[in-house]
């Protein structure tokens, strides 16, 4: 099944039922998609009518929790270099994890707020939505919560990281409300999923160029059920849980960190990344981060060439 959630002036927005070719939706009256994942039977759904992702919200606008992953760890090393700072090694072998803001979320057709110069990035992600999941879940069980896939824009302000991160407390004014691609799926109709993650390319488009084409079922060290097992280590988690996978990263095939699209790379998921690469290899970063104006794409296909989440595109704010 496809799932949206339209702009109806609630902060919970109605929820659409779409069909098979995504052209058209049904609203069962007076629903929303955290009363599905809570087991509410929906209501009668209305007439059939078009389908028009512009007046989508992120599928849940406001979720019981959202936990954000760093599931490639090819990312982290990058961007902790960036900072000068060393990965350990336990960083591949014990995932990364954050708890973001969850009680408002943008729109995925909604401007980015903030000041340039807190150095504004988008990262784009995989994420799923559970049911509830119990404390000390095993990998089958995590696996067997997963309800919905989508996508993400998880937006990040690096010019505040890293003295948010030198106070020892995690991340809480560099990490923004994010934003979700219009459309969750099904794990069970979706191409590309294989029970863990999914495969396909990762597509990112800054003012009208091609930036990122990277693909998200490779070099992904942690999966999902991994990820929600480590989630629920010490907690059980609602129905209605966001797990985000972290920025889809990719490593060159000789091993190196990764090559832009223009020059016959996979490119990057953010702008960090880039500057990393170009510093490594220029000696300095020369890509700046978002400024009032730039324009963000992000979305995956299928096999013919399909939206398949609908599209999270993005302006920066004046």
């Amino acid at each position: 099944m496809k799932y949206a959630t339209l702009d109806n002036g609630t902060p919970d927005g109605q929820l659409a039922i779409l069909s098979d070719d995504g052209q058209t939706c049904r609203l069962p009256q007076g629903a929303t998609l955290q009363s599905l994942l809570d087991g509410a039977e929906p209501s009668p759904k209305g007439a059939e009518r078009p389908f028009d992702e512009t007046t989508c919200l992120s599928p849940l606008p406001r979720a019981y929790q959202f936990l954000d992953g760093s599931a490639y760890v090819n990312h982290v090393d990058l961007v902790r270099r960036a900072r000068g700072a060393e990965m350990p090694d336990r960083f591949w072998h014990d995932p990364l994890m954050y708890q973001g803001g969850s009680d408002s979320f943008l729109a995925p057709t909604a401007p980015i707020p903030g000041d340039p110069a807190w150095g504004i990035d988008f990262e784009a992600e995989v994420a799923v939505i559970t049911g509830p999941v119990p404390m000390g879940a095993t990998r089958d069980q995590a696996r067997a919560a997963i309800r919905l896939v989508l996508l993400c824009n998880d937006i990040s302000l690096r010019a505040l990281i890293p003295d948010e991160l030198s106070k020892g407390f995690g991340f809480v004014q560099s990490k923004p409300a994010c934003a979700f691609s219009p459309l969750a799926i099904s794990p069970e109709d979706l191409p590309g999923w294989d029970g863990d993650k999914l495969h396909g390319t990762m597509h990112v488009e800054l003012n009208g160029n091609p930036f990122g084409r990277a693909d998200a079922g490779e070099d992904m060290t942690f999966d999902f059920p991994t990820l929600i097992a480590h989630a629920a280590k010490t907690r059980h988690l609602a129905a209605g849980t966001i797990i985000g996978s972290g920025t889809v990263s990719n490593r060159d095939p000789d091993g190196g960190p990764g090559k832009p699209v223009s020059d016959g790379g996979r490119g990057y998921s953010c702008i960090a990344e880039q500057r990393m690469v170009e510093t490594l290899l220029e000696g300095e970063a020369k890509t700046p981060f978002l400024q009032p104006g730039d324009r963000v794409r992000i979305w995956m296909e299928d096999d013919e060439g399909r939206s398949l989440f609908g599209t999270i595109d993005q302006t920066v704010a004046s």
